[in-house]
């Protein structure tokens, strides 16, 4: 693909990242709260789920999503479930000043986080807007080569952990400030009314 289509797609890409959403909020308000350990997985997860959605519009599949509307449902609710899974350890989690915290994830974490980012991209109705109905629209996919889809793949992978990346960069400063034991109880349980807030928008938009 030329430079410039490549360069208009990431750039529609970042402003859509950047816009708040579910998973905006799901990796800041973890990080507030617990640090920025399994954001990597979060954010690779997420990575993930927007290459599947640029392969299913390269595929033509927009109307198979529509038929499998019921399967991306139950993502959704999968996805849902596990950031109110967070939001309930952040609510009940002892509260420990940012420098006593734990900042690095068990594997099993890792694997949920992925599990949650993978499940909030791919039931997110704006990441499938996106790219099953948006997308067509700014790329001429019946031309897309397979070299063309590796390039946006890696505009993808590498837009999506930039503007991520950013976010838990803010969210990991703004806990420095922190340090009583009381800010942090207060801030776990503010986290947690957002998890469960973004969890509520994933399940039912």
């Amino acid at each position: 693909m030329d430079f410039g289509t490549l360069a208009f797609f990431a750039g529609i890409l970042t402003l859509a990242a950047i816009s708040p959403g579910p998973a905006v909020v799901a990796i800041v308000a973890r990080t507030l709260a617990r640090g920025r350990g399994g954001a990597p997985a979060f954010i690779a997860a997420l990575a993930l789920g927007d290459i599947l959605w640029l392969a299913a519009a390269c595929l033509g599949l927009a109307a198979l999503a529509a038929a499998l509307g019921s399967l991306f449902f139950i993502v959704r609710l999968a996805g849902a479930a596990y950031l109110l899974y967070l939001a309930y350890r952040l609510w009940t989690a002892a509260p420990k000043p940012p420098d006593l915290a734990v900042a690095a994830p068990s594997e099993r974490s890792n694997l949920g986080l992925f599990g949650a980012g993978l499940a909030v991209s791919m039931g997110n109705p704006k990441t499938m807007a996106f790219y099953l109905a948006l997308l067509p629209t700014l790329v001429d996919l019946e031309r897309l080569s397979v070299l063309g889809f590796v390039e946006m793949s890696g505009i993808i992978a590498v837009v999506i952990t930039l503007v991520f990346a950013a976010y838990v960069m803010v969210a990991e400063r703004a806990r420095g400030f922190v340090a009583s034991t009381r800010a942090m109880r207060w801030l776990n349980r503010t986290c947690g009314v957002a998890m469960a807030g973004a969890a509520i928008t994933v399940a039912t938009k």
